[in-house]
């Protein structure tokens, strides 16, 4: 079964459905780019995967070790690279709740960020900075 199916609409607009679910989410082209900008680009779409997957990794680990992350926010911040234009760099800034984590533990969801799908699957030459903020 395919994943997604998208739709153009026109004026750089397009409308992807999650086959599975029904979800639905639409993308615009950036405003530097002949774009309106009303709903993520594309490549904005790459680098908000890439830290909702290295927050479900994390996640992951978290939950089988008895911790809570629930409340921690991300904010992602996109850099684009000219001639080819495309992602230049990724930069992931974790911002946690207070709560009691040692730094084994610190140390432990740090590192599994660095094993999610995404971080592993986008080319070398992505940039990817990691923030984190305990």
């Amino acid at each position: 079964m395919a994943t997604s199916q998208t739709i153009y609409l026109g004026e750089l607009r397009t409308e992807n459905e999650h086959l599975q679910s029904g979800k639905k989410i639409l993308t615009d082209a950036p405003v530097d780019n002949q774009g309106k900008g009303e709903a993520f680009s594309p490549t904005d779409i790459v680098a908000t995967g890439l830290s909702a997957c290295m927050m479900t990794i994390m996640g992951i680990k978290a939950r089988d070790k008895g911790l809570d992350l629930t409340g921690t926010k991300i904010e992602t911040t996109k850099l684009m690279s000219a001639e080819p234009r495309r992602i230049g760099e990724v930069i992931v800034e974790f911002t946690f709740p207070k709560g009691e984590f040692t730094d084994k533990d610190k140390t432990i969801l740090e590192a599994v960020t660095k094993t999610c799908p995404v971080a592993l699957s986008l080319h070398p030459d992505i940039k990817q900075t990691v923030i984190f903020n305990w």
